[in-house]
């Protein structure tokens, strides 16, 4: 896909791998459209934020009914929105398991559900699913969590299938550890350096989307190669 000029909405874009994809394709001369609660420090001509908590599904139809009544098609649509919480299940209050599930699956289906109609017009476009390796293996501690990113990889392998003959394509993305803010509900883990930069996961984002348009990567999984670093 030439992404010169295309219109990309992004879930997340105040920090990590949100704000990293957005600087990333305002550098391919995208218009850039990002979607979340918290204002986001990116100073560029053709970037706009529209304050959106994924959660509600009217707050997401107000956004892109507003990107819509200004550009014919959005092109692409990564949704990083999310979050986790870490504990034993028993443990685990019902409304940190509720905001994980309407954010993390909820909201990707809320932001899907808007952006199809017009990539099915044009018969063209690429729906990118954060996910993690949580979605591949299960993990003490991290069941409810796990859950929610085993439910982006069934729904996003779904959806490929649902939508290939329309030209569009799905990818789910596999994120292993990342320096991000993202453990700040982790008390047990801190980001460092030995962790996927959010900068490398844009730019491998970046280039899928770049790919000619009958090639499609369907799964993506990357992790630190050294995710405690070097031994001695």
């Amino acid at each position: 896909m030439e992404l010169n000029g295309k219109v990309a909405v992004i879930t997340g874009t105040s920090k990590g791998i949100g704000y990293q994809a957005a600087i990333k394709l305002l550098e391919k001369n995208c218009k850039v459209y990002g979607l979340g609660r918290t204002k986001t420090e990116i100073n560029h001509p053709l970037f706009q934020h529209l304050t959106c908590d994924v959660r509600n599904e009217s707050e997401v139809e107000d956004c892109f009914k507003t990107i819509l009544e200004k550009e014919q098609c959005i092109h692409i649509l990564i949704n990083n929105a999310g979050l986790g919480y870490f504990g034993n299940l028993e443990t685990m209050p019902s409304e940190q398991w509720h905001e994980m599930f309407d954010t993390n699956i909820h909201g990707m289906f809320y932001c899907i559900k808007q952006v199809l109609p017009s990539m099915k017009a044009n018969t063209y476009g690429h729906i990118i699913n954060i996910a993690s390796t949580a979605a591949l293996e299960g993990m003490p501690q991290v069941s409810a969590y796990c859950a929610t990113k085993w439910a982006v990889k069934g729904l996003s392998e779904s959806l490929f299938r649902e939508l290939r003959d329309f030209r569009i394509k799905v990818t789910c993305v596999y994120p292993g550890s990342t320096k991000t803010d993202f453990f700040r509900n982790s008390p047990g883990i801190k980001p460092h350096d030995y962790m996927l930069m959010p900068e490398d996961i844009a730019l491998g984002l970046v280039q899928a989307l770049e790919m000619p348009d009958n090639f499609h990567t369907v799964n993506w999984e990357i992790r630190p190669l050294q995710p405690k670093g070097p031994k001695n």
